[in-house]
């Protein structure tokens, strides 16, 4: 006989769902409170209810004689401070119960118990080939819940590739920390799910009433496709700066060489100038017009110079 229901314990963020002989209970936040309740139902280790409320824990897999206990993160964006973290998951899978705690920030988990939860259908349809295949339907949604952050990832390097070749520069140095930033975030969560999710399948084998072997293999190669898209984003970025760095200098060559130029020049003209200025006689100084013709000279020598100095600078290749 199957049954189906869906029952809600009082005082506990707790809810669970069940399918002929499988159960599946999921805790949103977990407290003090859940883990003294799952302490007093199932035979869980202590120490594995421990990790459950720790936000420490690397991605792992214990076996155990009687059940699996795994500790699994995927990214999330954090939009109020902009910045690509990890959230955990941490799941016990025995022959009838699947057990997932988490902070309720996965988004696909959550979607899935409640799909599961509203439609008969969909229940039918993950719960009917044991608790492994539930576990990699739940697996396998948040794998691909890492592709539209890598998406958005790579829109901003394609934004800031277009920023640095123009004028509107002043905060790309900024955008391309916070991209550098979340590339090594996402690695950082991305690198150890590899390894665990990878050898995930031989150990929850007997858990399951179908093959899953080319469920995880099809997972695993979404995992790999992931890593090279970081490994490629990783890439870029770093040609990005390192392009942004040699403009940033010949910006600056090319402000110096202009200042230099002009503090030559001026200079060189300020020399002249003073000339003319000394209290000594000038060629038609002795003359009504002669301080009109100091001038006219001075102005015309001045005008020499600064034709002759541009035209140097021409033929260097400094202008």
């Amino acid at each position: 006989m199957v049954m189906q229901q869906v029952e809600t314990r009082e005082n506990l963020n707790l809810e669970s769902l069940h399918w002929g002989n499988l159960t599946w209970v999921d805790i949103e936040k977990p407290t003090e409170r859940e883990k003294v309740y799952l302490a007093q139902n199932y035979t869980f280790h202590e120490l594995d209810l421990d990790d459950c409320l720790s936000r420490i824990q690397r991605p792992k897999i214990d076996e155990y004689k009687d059940y699996l206990f795994l500790v699994l993160r995927f990214p999330i964006f954090n939009k109020k401070a902009r910045v690509t973290e990890s959230s955990q998951v941490s799941v016990f899978i025995g022959d009838h119960y699947l057990v997932t705690l988490h902070e309720g920030r996965l988004k696909p988990v959550v979607k899935l118990f409640h799909d599961c939860q509203d439609d008969e259908t969909r229940r039918q349809e993950n719960f009917s080939n044991g608790s492994a295949y539930l576990l990699y339907r739940i697996i396998d949604r948040l794998v691909d819940y890492c592709f539209p952050i890598l998406n958005k990832v790579g829109e901003n390097i394609d934004l800031v590739e277009e920023t640095i070749f123009s004028d509107r520069s002043r905060t790309t140095v900024r955008e391309i920390s916070e991209l550098r930033r979340d590339i090594i975030s996402l690695r950082r969560i991305m690198g150890p799910m590899r390894t665990t999710i990878s050898g995930l399948e031989p150990r929850i084998r007997r858990y399951s009433q179908k093959d899953l072997a080319v469920y995880f293999g099809d997972t695993v190669d979404h995992l790999e496709k992931i890593w090279e898209i970081l490994e490629a984003h990783k890439e870029v970025i770093e040609g990005l700066n390192s392009a942004y760095d040699s403009l940033s200098s010949e910006r600056i060559n090319d402000i110096l060489r202009t200042l230099t130029i002009l503090a030559t020049i001026g200079t060189t003209l300020t020399v002249v100038a003073s000339f003319f200025g000394m209290n000594i006689p000038l060629p038609g100084g002795a003359n009504p017009g002669g301080y009109v013709f100091s001038w006219v000279i001075l102005a015309v020598l001045m005008l020499g110079i600064l034709a002759g100095m541009l035209l140097y600078f021409r033929r260097k290749g400094w202008i």
